[in-house]
């Protein structure tokens, strides 16, 4: 591909050396006369320009290249000169040589004036500007439910590099009716920190009935369910509905008698199904009625068949918006792959949501029974980045944290190192938030659930998750 390294270099006549030079032209093929038409694609040190009479030269012995373009213009050629990747030397040049999609357009081969615009070789960001990904889907974590709760938000952001925490989540108490219709003290410390942006989503757990946590009989529960259903429970989640709208959060996600198909809760759906659905629809119903109001409500079960299969209290889809589930690293010695897998697990979540045209979520997760598992923590992450749920918060006290466990520490590296690697906001380094300070982690702190609780009866067992810090 370099024509031109044999020339005489002896003194002869202008004529003879035009005559050679069109006769190598000639001979040459493809190559020497692509290089002819173009000069930005030939190895020529001489720069393109107007080149002086040809009875000279002995001014350039390693070329006569400069009188071609002048003597024997050969448009007719129609192959496209190859490119050299062989030769970087071309790289120096500030010419369109430097933009190998130029080597494919047989027409710019008439307009020498693109050589003649530097500008196009001094463009590397198109070549390296890396391809944005999408948008890191919402979430967050759960990190206490009244105000120290909100306001650890920002500390745990800081500690995974200024990542855009935009999920916050919290749970109503579930010991009287008016706790479930929200102290307005407490529904406005999260309205405030919800309206400071408006990417940002307000989850909050909703219990179904008071005395949530006393283990009442089924058959206690079944009576309460059929009183649900027939209205008797109407008037508090109405007001409920008002007050949030009142806080101006109407867009807040309702996670409505979480876990049902277990047996913790006094709003538990196997004592009665039937009821359970038709209790959960009159909800609904009465809340949506609320000027107003734009809430989503997610159906949230365990994953796993618990006590009774979740499919059972599915109550339809006019009155749910977000198929979710409560994902936890258990029980003992079970993979993730079987977590999957099990009949009413993630994998079935997933399909029931797609048949049904819901988006998913993971309003719990977190590990559990088996320890400090950043085997688990890594493919849940992985499950999520996959399926893309609308929002996913974590667990984050012991035993299912992260951040206040300091015993996870190498889940806590795998889930901070995730996070930090999203390529959809700004990305700090480690070290510089290596001083963000952790809160402290305690067993069992109901001092430290929030400015709210204190203004409340019963502190301890009846709010959850709070009370699993001593329970668990």
């Amino acid at each position: 591909m370099a024509p031109q390294q044999s020339r005489v270099r002896t003194g002869r006549l202008a004529v003879v050396a035009a005559t050679v030079v069109a006769s190598v032209a000639l001979a040459s093929g493809t190559s020497l006369a692509a290089g002819t038409v173009r000069p930005a694609g030939s190895p020529v040190p001489a720069p393109v320009t107007t080149p002086p009479a040809v009875t000279a030269p002995s001014a350039q012995p390693a070329s006569v290249a400069p009188a071609v373009p002048v003597t024997t213009p050969v448009p007719s050629v129609p192959e496209p000169q190859k490119p050299v990747p062989s030769r970087p030397a071309t790289a120096t040049k500030p010419t369109a040589a430097t933009k190998p999609t130029t080597a494919t357009m047989p027409t710019t081969a008439t307009k020498p004036t693109t050589e003649t615009k530097p500008t196009a070789a001094t463009k590397p960001t198109t070549e390296t500007k890396p391809t944005p990904r999408e948008e890191t889907p919402a979430y967050g974590a759960f990190l206490g439910s009244g105000s120290l709760g909100m306001a650890r938000i920002e500390s745990f952001s800081r500690w995974l590099g200024g990542a855009d925490v935009r999920v916050g989540h919290t749970y109503l108490p579930g010991n009287h009716w008016q706790d479930i219709e929200g102290d307005p003290r407490f529904l406005d410390t999260w309205a405030r920190w919800r309206r400071e942006k408006d990417d940002r989503m307000l989850v909050l757990n909703v219990p179904l009935q008071e005395r949530n946590e006393e283990g009442l009989s089924d058959t206690t529960v079944r009576a309460l369910l059929r009183q649900g259903a027939a209205g008797e429970f109407d008037q508090h989640f109405r007001v409920l509905a008002e007050r949030l709208v009142a806080a101006k959060v109407p867009d807040t996600v309702l996670v409505l008698g979480w876990e049902m198909n277990g047996t913790t809760y006094t709003h538990r759906c196997g004592p009665d199904p039937e009821a359970w659905k038709k209790y959960w629809k009159r909800i609904v119903t009465v809340m949506r009625s609320v000027p107003g109001q734009r809430f989503r409500f997610d159906f949230a079960p365990s994953r796993g068949l618990d006590a009774v299969a979740w499919t059972r209290c599915y109550p339809g889809d006019d009155t749910v918006d977000i198929i979710g589930m409560d994902a936890y690293d258990q029980p003992r010695g079970l993979s993730f792959d079987e977590q999957v897998k099990e009949p009413y697990g993630l994998q079935a979540q997933v399909d029931f949501a797609k048949a049904h045209g819901k988006p998913i979520s993971y309003p719990e997760w977190g590990l559990f029974r088996n320890g400090d598992n950043p085997v688990y923590m890594r493919r849940m992450l992985e499950w999520m980045d996959q399926h893309k749920p609308l929002y996913n918060t974590l667990t984050d006290y012991c035993p299912h944290g992260v951040w206040e466990c300091t015993s996870h520490s190498l889940s806590s590296l795998v889930y901070r190192s995730f996070l930090f690697s999203s390529a959809s906001r700004p990305i700090a380094s480690a070290a510089s938030t290596a001083s963000v300070p952790r809160p402290a982690a305690t067993g069992c702190p109901p001092s430290a659930l929030g400015d709210w609780l204190r203004h409340s009866l019963g502190v301890l067992p009846w709010l959850r998750p709070e009370s699993w810090l001593c329970a668990r």
